[in-house]
């Protein structure tokens, strides 16, 4: 589904540089279509992304519905604009959502 494509496209965009900036790991809970627990882990290694949870503890955990993480990811909803109340939140050091916005 649209959300495993993702990931998908996510895990071959991973770089060491990008880890290295990074040094942090993201928990997704998704709900809706292709939803449950996904993670980005960009804090170890190569880094890596995938379905269930991270190999570390997550430093931010982000719940929104399916639909919005991939019109997050595919540029067609700005990120902080998917966390409006009632939409979307997160949770742990929003600082690195900054690196994830880079990635972007």
């Amino acid at each position: 589904g649209p959300v495993a494509e993702t990931f998908r496209i996510i895990q071959g965009a991973v770089t060491e540089e990008l880890v290295r900036s990074a040094q942090g790991v993201f928990q997704f809970e998704l709900s809706g279509d292709g939803g449950g627990t996904w993670y980005l882990d960009l804090k170890s290694k190569a880094g890596s992304a995938g379905f269930g949870k991270p190999p570390a503890t997550a430093d931010v955990v982000m719940s929104m519905s399916s639909a919005d993480f991939v019109k997050m990811f595919t540029d067609k909803l700005k990120e902080f604009k998917a966390f409006m109340p009632g939409n979307s939140s997160i949770k742990g050091d929003m600082r690195l959502t900054l690196s994830l916005e880079k990635m972007l």
